[in-house]
């Protein structure tokens, strides 16, 4: 099971995030990937990074975060023996994945209509900030674009400083996440070929489900909350005598508890925190309240007691001490890939199958690292890969 898509072969033709994430995900689940890069530079995410040095030498940590256990090739698809050279690609594929902007592989001669006359049977899919058609789908798209049109930064942050961004690139990340599920989805079907359209901002917004349902079937417009839960009180962070924790008290039973235990019984007899609604109604005015005793003591002693009285709670972590969790630690979710005299840590897949956990098993390539083995499996001599390469196509 650590291996499901072991023999399915998938062209990797995308850059940055969203598209390498989601291939990531399938190599980690045993598909072969094939990057298909452009000579001389390659995804643009090599020479992206905090290292410069890493950078310069086109393995940019932000390659490397999700290029592990693929292979690299080097291919010019504007060129006419490059165009050739994909369809030869393609006919042994299962899966192609790209990311330009819609029509481009049109453009070039290669997009799915042609495609699948190589192939008939191929996943082909297209990952885009907004879509195959509509009135966006020529505008450029990335990360912090799709979050502010898809309403995610408008409720993040609290009312005095939304919109913000995510800390993270959310909408590459749930894009990729959404396209390799597609993808796992597509090899299932009983007959294989499809096209995916994989709309980044559409896979946010689907993400959204309460927010947007309380939007479309509730009537309520949802406003950015800061810490607080939308859906109960008191639920978000609470600052204790050193460090800030989460409490999730959203059953009244586990509100009950957690008065009792800061010895706040007052509370439980206030008109004003009587109910669900009215406890969020007077939600900040409960977190003054709750945080007068939580102020008492340090964050470690209250999360300890609030889990075992069933009250949950968890400390608010920066991520080095979220990597050096001992949950994490115990699970392994990050390990050790060797690439050339370093030991490199890299996340792998969040899926735990018959209690192992996939990893990479091959570090980042280096750019066309794979040209010979690849090419000549597909009939090129010796001689043609260099004369090829000579020519820029490879």
């Amino acid at each position: 099971m650590t291996q499901p898509l072991q023999g399915v072969r998938v062209l990797d033709l995308t850059n940055v995030l969203a598209g390498p994430f989601c291939c990531y995900q399938l190599a980690l689940l045993g598909a072969e990937v094939i990057k298909v890069e452009r000579p001389g530079s390659g995804d643009l995410a090599r020479v992206l990074g905090a290292d410069p040095d890493r950078n310069n030498k086109g393995m940019g940590i932000s390659f490397l975060a999700q290029n592990a256990g693929k292979k690299s090739v080097t291919l010019d698809m504007k060129a006419e023996r490059g165009k050739e050279l994909l369809k030869c690609l393609v006919r042994s594929a299962d899966v192609l994945v790209e990311n330009f902007r819609p029509g481009v592989m049109d453009r070039l001669g290669l997009g799915y209509d042609v495609l699948r006359q190589e192939k008939p049977n191929l996943i082909y899919c297209a990952i885009s900030g907004f879509g195959q058609d509509g009135p966006r789908k020529d505008d450029p798209a990335y990360d912090q674009i799709v979050q502010g049109i898809s309403g995610v930064m408008s409720i993040t942050g609290a009312a005095d400083t939304a919109p913000y961004r995510v800390g993270y690139p959310l909408a590459d990340t749930v894009g990729g996440l959404a396209a390799a599920f597609s993808i796992a989805a597509a090899l299932n079907a009983r007959t294989r070929g499809t096209f995916l359209d994989i709309s980044m901002t559409e896979a946010v917004i689907s993400s959204m489900g309460w927010v947007v349902s309380n939007y479309l079937i509730g009537g309520v417009t949802p406003a950015a909350l800061g810490n607080e839960n939308m859906t109960s009180a008191p639920s978000g962070t609470f600052q204790t005598a050193d460090h800030p924790i989460n409490i999730a008290a959203n059953r009244d039973e586990q509100w009950e508890i957690l008065a009792h235990h800061l010895s706040r019984e007052d509370l439980l007899k206030n008109p004003d925190y009587a109910t669900r609604e009215d406890r969020k109604r007077n939600r900040l005015t409960l977190r003054e309240e709750l945080e007068r005793s939580l102020r008492t003591r340090p964050a470690t002693d209250w999360v300890r007691e609030l889990n075992a009285l069933s009250v949950p709670a968890g400390p608010v972590l920066s991520l080095p001490s979220a990597l050096d969790d001992p949950q994490i630690a115990a699970r392994g979710l990050i390990g050790p890939i060797t690439m050339g005299q370093e030991d490199l840590k890299l996340a792998g897949s969040p899926i735990v199958a018959d209690g192992v956990r996939p990893m990479p098993q091959t570090p980042p390539p280096q750019l066309g690292e794979d040209n010979e083995a690849i090419w000549s499996d597909l009939g090129l001599t010796t001689e043609q890969i260099e004369a090829l390469k000579k020519e820029g196509v490879l």
